[in-house]
């Protein structure tokens, strides 16, 4: 019985290695980021961003508007 070259072997062991060690990475990226989740109910929304960020912008004119005016 004639046993398979080692070429043979090593284009079928190399990209099952590969995709292991993929699959490997994956998961433990994935375990990583779950931990970092901020729930929904406890992140405003985006409209909420939105608006206060817009509030400060508007009390940053205004206090430019006003030190242009004194000067």
């Amino acid at each position: 019985m004639a046993l398979p070259s080692v070429w043979s072997v090593m284009r079928v062991v190399i990209p099952f290695i590969l995709v292991l060690g993929l699959l490997s990475v994956r998961l433990v990226g994935a375990s990583q980021d779950s931990g970092n989740v901020i729930p929904a109910e406890s992140r405003p929304c985006v409209d909420c961003h939105a608006f206060e960020f817009m509030q400060r912008a508007l009390q940053d004119l205004k206090k430019t508007a006003y030190n242009l005016d004194t000067r």
